[in-house]
């Protein structure tokens, strides 16, 4: 099992597997067909309250990890992480984000929690 993150703009690899893409809305300029997304739970994208906070610069990476961790526990989401968890069972996983800085963003804490 390997689960990875990547921007939903680079091209699609034949080692990503499964693409999830766990952002709420769809990338901008991004047609659906060039994407390759396979799965789009939008219930495990953190809240708009959460991504706001985060993106003004009002706390720490560590600090929106923690909220988002906390969020993550809602039956809602904790189902859509089972079913990402089931993917990742049967192959490669690869987690789709627009942000420009992936490693600092919510696909990272989802990467980790899958790997546990």
């Amino acid at each position: 099992m390997s689960v990875r993150v990547r921007r939903v703009y680079d091209p699609a690899e034949p080692e990503d597997g499964a693409r999830v893409l766990v952002d709420r809305l769809w990338p901008r300029g991004l047609a659906k067909d060039a994407a390759r997304v396979d799965e789009w739970p939008k219930a495990l994208t953190p809240s708009t309250e959460l991504r706001r906070w985060y993106h003004a610069g009002e706390g720490s990476y560590e600090e929106f990890a923690e909220r988002y961790e906390a969020e993550l526990a809602s039956d809602e989401a904790s189902a859509a992480l089972d079913g990402v968890r089931e993917l990742a069972r049967e192959g490669d996983v690869t987690l789709l984000t627009a942000s420009k800085t992936p490693q600092q963003s919510h696909a990272t804490v989802l990467a980790r929690l899958l790997e546990r």
